[in-house]
């Protein structure tokens, strides 16, 4: 198919952050046949995440206040911003309100992250 749509319900599963209240789910993935991944989060107030980013990343924000900390300094975007991640970037993802975003990777950030010395990383991520 050369158009789709996705909503944030077409998700199979939803992985959860240890006990913190930061959700993140694929919609077009590395099985998908697509060049890139695409997927939701939502992140109540206050949640960070540390992430290496092995992956250029998009990051759209649809409600919320979310900032990126980089290393050189932190970007905020509000709801209709993008923050754009390069691969080999030291981050901190944190939400300022609860937010919800689209991500869009390439190459898919799974593969990318369980091919790297970063996979370790993946091991925080639970099916909620």
């Amino acid at each position: 198919m050369s158009v789709e749509h996705f909503a944030s319900s077409d998700a199979s599963a939803w992985f959860q952050r240890l006990d913190q209240q930061i959700f993140l789910a694929d919609v077009l993935s590395q099985d998908s046949g697509a060049a890139m991944s695409v997927g939701f989060g939502r992140y109540k107030k206050g949640e960070k995440n540390p992430w290496k980013m092995t992956y250029d990343e998009a990051l759209v924000i649809t409600s919320g206040v979310f900032t990126v900390e980089g290393p050189s300094g932190s970007v905020t975007a509000r709801a209709g911003e993008v923050i754009y991640l390069r691969a080999g970037t030291e981050v901190v993802y944190a939400a300022d309100e609860d937010t919800e975003l689209v991500y869009v990777t390439y190459p898919h950030w799974l593969a990318a992250t369980e091919s790297s010395t970063e996979a370790h990383r993946l091991d925080d991520f639970r099916e909620a």
